[in-house]
């Protein structure tokens, strides 16, 4: 089922996306700006993975991976041609469409996982193993504890070689506080 993404979050992402990285095909950036000035369509899209399953996907790719640049499946066709999509988009704007994009880490992207939604038209012997999604959510929040608990170490540090004594107690409750819940 898809979760409720609002138009706001879907145009952070893309305006952090386009910011971030290079698409292969410029037609690409174009649909994507449109998307983002049309709250209507935008209210349509849904991130998703393995877009070519869906009735209405769209795939695009930037310059840091080695896949296809751009496709279109609509139903049972199939196409390369961005200016073709844009007038589907724009002739059909209340129909959902569904966008898979890949960019170098895109599994690992917080930006990505934020708007990304389960694709309800993946063929059953398709969809991954929900325990294997249980497994890759844990080590995400694993990976980030580690990485703040590694910045409030650094602050501690800092706060150490500046000689300044309220900092570091405040820090060093804050990283008290911030570890109890993970050692339980």
């Amino acid at each position: 089922m898809l979760s409720s993404i609002s138009v706001q979050e879907k145009k952070e992402f893309l305006q952090w996306f386009l910011s971030e990285y290079q698409l292969k095909r410029r037609e690409c950036v174009w649909i994507l700006n449109y998307l983002m000035s049309r709250e209507s369509v935008m209210a349509n899209v849904h991130f998703v993975e393995k877009s070519m399953y869906c009735p209405r996907g769209m795939i695009m790719s930037t310059h840091c991976v080695d896949d296809a640049p751009f496709r279109f499946y609509k139903e049972n066709v199939v196409t390369t041609d961005p200016e073709k999509t844009f007038h589907d988009i724009r002739l059909n704007q209340q129909d959902e469409l569904y966008i898979q994009l890949n960019f170098k880490s895109a599994m690992t992207s917080p930006h990505y996982a934020a708007v990304l939604e389960e694709n309800p038209f993946i063929p059953k012997h398709l969809k991954s193993n929900k325990e294997y999604r249980k497994l890759a959510a844990r080590i995400a929040d694993e990976s980030i504890a580690i990485y703040q608990r590694e910045k409030l170490l650094k602050a501690i540090d800092l706060a150490l070689d500046n000689h300044d004594k309220k900092q570091f107690e405040i820090l060093t409750e804050k990283l008290k506080a911030y570890e109890q819940p993970l050692k339980q």
